[in-house]
């Protein structure tokens, strides 16, 4: 079984070339795409601005890196249970942004930005090992950072087809 963390590298809108030029990186958004490779979970300040698990048929797969991620079925509930707890939150903008220009973690409470809550997901379903990466230490969360935590933990960018 596996999931994929879907980084998204293409162009966008305004908010994509702010987030690209603030955090020095080619992504600007995050999801988490589940094993039937159709189910995306994320949260956007442009999709209702909440957390949702929708069906995504056709995308350009130029404008997204995919990272694979073995899970086992543990794992996997885990991460359902998760958005099931989390469903319905809102885009935590106040976060996101003073996270960004300060040197500590700004969270509100029942508010998640879409990097955020992937870090998140993948640390509580023990996908990512909290003593290695120590995202609960991170001002940060940015996709840039989630790319990076990617990278640190070995998983590979594939081609999501």
């Amino acid at each position: 079984m596996k999931v994929w963390v879907a980084l998204y590298k293409g162009e966008g809108n305004w908010v994509n070339n702010i987030v690209r030029k603030w955090t020095k990186s080619i992504y600007s958004h995050a999801e988490l795409v589940l094993d039937d490779k159709q189910t995306w979970i994320g949260i956007s300040p442009f999709i209702k601005a909440k957390l949702v698990q929708r069906k995504v048929h056709n995308y350009d797969p130029d404008k997204w890196d995919f990272y694979e991620i073995p899970v086992n079925q543990e794992q996997h509930n885990l991460i359902l249970d998760f958005f099931n707890l989390t469903k319905e939150a809102r885009y935590d903008w106040f976060g996101m942004l003073l996270s960004q220009c300060l040197p500590f973690r700004i969270k509100e409470k029942n508010k998640w930005y879409c990097s955020e809550w992937i870090s998140y997901a993948l640390r509580i379903s023990n996908i990512i090992d909290w003593k290695v990466i120590k995202i609960f230490d991170q001002a940060d969360l940015s996709p840039a950072k989630l790319h990076d935590i990617l990278v640190l933990c070995n998983f590979e960018k594939v081609t999501l087809e």
